[in-house]
């Protein structure tokens, strides 16, 4: 008898604590880190000449820019001297070939998928007045101050009259001054501006204007 009832409080004190333990729950597994949204980048055209010089060193390391441009697009027309575009040719003496590479910060429609970017080599022509190459040392003078310096001399005036022009920079080598150049286009087109003001990239000096 003893023994029966002996076994009846085990069992209960048994089911007791079965029904006061609670379960365990899985333990949860960390959530996954968000990827940053992408956010447009604009720079100034020493910036964008600077990233495409290191990808043209890979190609031909005494590779050397003739030429940089940028392009306007809708969320940045240039008054600010940055572009989301910019793109460079570079010419190879050992190669002699010249190649183009584009740099783009910006996901829009039309532009060039952000990152850094190269066309098919071309043939070299040292004699060529369009792509002469200059050490990239010469360019001391950012976009943002040949804007400024171009604003000077007819831009603001432009920008007043039209808020919505786009501005293009062009820098090139001028072989017959022997100097480096930048361009300041104000204007629907690069070919057709409707102002185009010339600034040394080496000095900032106002060198002179087109309309």
């Amino acid at each position: 008898m003893k023994t029966t009832k002996s076994f009846l409080l085990f069992a209960v004190i048994l089911l007791m604590a079965a029904c006061s333990s609670e379960p365990q729950k899985p333990a949860e597994k960390p959530a996954a880190e968000a990827k940053p949204a992408f956010q447009n980048t604009y720079v100034t055209g020493r910036e964008a000449l600077q990233k495409m010089y290191i990808a043209a060193r890979s190609w031909a390391p005494d590779a050397k820019p003739y030429n940089l441009d940028s392009q306007p697009t809708k969320e940045s027309n240039g008054q600010d001297g940055n572009a989301g575009i910019w793109q460079a040719g570079f010419a190879s003496p050992s190669k002699r070939e010249v190649k183009m590479f584009s740099w783009s910060g910006i996901k829009a429609d039309g532009a060039p998928e952000p990152g850094i970017a190269s066309r098919p080599s071309d043939i070299y022509n040292p004699a060529n007045t369009y792509t002469q190459i200059f050490d990239i040392a010469f360019l001391k003078i950012e976009s943002t101050q040949a804007l400024e310096e171009a604003n000077k001399h007819g831009g603001d005036k432009l920008l007043k009259k039209s808020p919505d022009t786009q501005i293009f920079y062009v820098l090139d080598w001028d072989g017959k001054k022997n100097n480096l150049v930048w361009r300041v286009l104000y204007g629907e087109t690069k070919n057709d501006p409707k102002l185009a003001v010339d600034v040394d990239a080496s000095t900032g000096q106002f060198l002179r204007v087109e309309r």
